[in-house]
């Protein structure tokens, strides 16, 4: 989403105009739901996807003629045969797409999109949000749990884990709080940063060892720490939003890194390993305290069931893991 935002940003203040285009909802069998968004620009680049295929050819074709016309447009398409909105496909769902015309230049986008690319390296929710007068954006502006005293009339409760377009409103979700703390910096781990970076994730290492935290190792982290397993809350501090991976390089750290992150409230908690020795771990942390029902929250062994073995296959296990918890089916 970064890249996406920040590849509009470069065209609107080099005087190029940009159409944004939006999936403002879907249903039935569609490429991609509510909150897909795509930028195409005057040279007919693009950049995003709104589910290729058909949907995205005609949302591409219509844009380039509303950019040389600088105008705005809602558009309605089915995916069925034989009807007058068809894209002649026989996926069985419809779409319903919002073209928005940005100005080269604009000040007032620039402004909004630039506080977005800010919003990403900050760990709070945002929504960019969008109000509607027929097929036109009359107001855009960033959203906050609480709303947007610049947007006055905005129904907090359209500020959702997912797109939601209802009575002129559009709200999207941009970023998310909470981070990816990975409890080791071994092989796997440096399969996975990248992985779940690419998927919209923010991954922090922590490590024991110097060599293992070294920030050249996970270029797409958002950061790496260093210290004692014993001691994690003298630099990290888990919550409620937070997501958990546990991949140190031993049953002992393991343990350590369970004893401080249990009882945290994440979002997610994970763990890497045979399931003996996941079971020699469970043992202990029952003896010291923890019931069976906390330990029945931890994935483990970690990842979606795929058959696994190398570490780019643990990896995309993982965050296949990690994607259906963030989307709330598992």
């Amino acid at each position: 989403m970064r890249e996406f935002i920040r590849s509009i940003v470069h065209a609107l203040e080099a005087g190029r105009s940009v159409q944004l285009v939006s999936v403002l909802s879907a249903s039935g069998s569609t490429p991609r739901g509510a909150g897909a968004l795509m930028a195409v620009f005057p040279d007919g680049r693009t950049a995003g996807t709104i589910g290729g295929g058909n949907v995205e050819y005609e949302a591409q074709t219509l844009a380039k003629a509303l950019l040389a016309e600088g105008g705005q447009a809602l558009r309605h398409f089915r995916f069925v045969q034989g009807d007058a909105a068809s894209l002649g496909m026989a996926c069985g769902g419809d779409v319903t797409l919002q073209f928005q015309y940005l100005p080269g230049g604009d000040t007032a986008a620039i402004a909004v999109l630039r506080a977005l690319l800010d919003a990403s390296g900050k760990n709070a929710d945002i929504w960019l949000v969008r109000r509607l007068e027929g097929d036109r954006v009359a107001a855009m502006d960033l959203a906050g749990r609480s709303g947007c005293p610049r947007l006055p009339g905005l129904p907090v409760d359209i500020l959702q884990n997912k797109a939601v377009f209802r009575d002129g409103w559009f709200a999207v979700p941009v970023v998310k709080a909470g981070r990816v703390y990975i409890f080791g910096g071994g092989h796997v781990s440096q399969a996975l940063v990248p992985a779940i970076a690419a998927v919209g994730f923010r991954p922090v290492v922590y490590d024991d060892r110097p060599e293992f935290a070294d920030p050249a190792l996970f270029p797409q982290a958002e950061g790496t720490l260093c210290g004692s397993f014993e001691a994690l809350s003298d630099q990290v501090k888990v919550t409620p939003d937070d997501y958990v991976v546990i991949m140190t390089r031993g049953h002992q750290a393991d343990y350590e890194v369970l004893t401080q992150t249990l009882r945290s409230g994440a979002k997610y908690l994970g763990c890497i390993g045979s399931k003996k020795k996941l079971a020699l771990c469970r043992d202990r942390l029952l003896a010291a305290g923890f019931t069976a029902e906390e330990y029945a929250r931890v994935h483990a062994p970690i990842g979606l069931a795929i058959g696994a073995e190398t570490p780019e296959e643990i990896a995309v296990s993982v965050t296949a893991e990690l994607i259906a918890v963030r989307a709330g089916v598992l």
